[in-house]
């Protein structure tokens, strides 16, 4: 499960950088399909990958810092990835939080029916 984790955390952060690199050259034109729905594709990616995939790995860190709660008790003595597992879960929440803002920015602004990126 946390190999899920990683694999939707490194998809997302991949995708993205993608799409900022479009929107910063002013590229998006250049992709025939996206380039004419820009905002959807923008709205898409933030809230159904972005949000979605985020948010799945954030509870399954979670629950995985749920399964390691007892190894930080005083006395063991094994490796303990408690902490390890709850810093993922809560950068997880903190990054499905700015996803989640970002996209309803993308929806008022498809609203507004604004045209360009910027």
């Amino acid at each position: 499960a946390s190999h899920f984790a990683l694999f939707a955390a490194v998809l997302v952060w991949l995708l993205t950088l993608a799409l900022f690199g479009l929107s910063l050259l002013g590229r998006w034109e250049l992709v025939p399909w996206l380039g004419s729905r820009w905002h959807l594709t923008k709205l898409v990616h933030d809230l159904a990958l972005g949000v979605g995939l985020s948010a799945a790995a954030t509870g399954i860190m979670g629950h995985k810092a749920k399964q390691r709660s007892f190894c930080n008790l005083p006395g063991y003595s094994q490796h303990c990835l408690y902490s390890a597992y709850l810093s993922a879960s809560i950068c997880g929440g903190i990054t499905a939080c700015l996803y989640l803002f970002s996209g309803l920015y993308c929806l008022s602004r498809r609203c507004q029916d604004q045209r360009d990126i910027i």
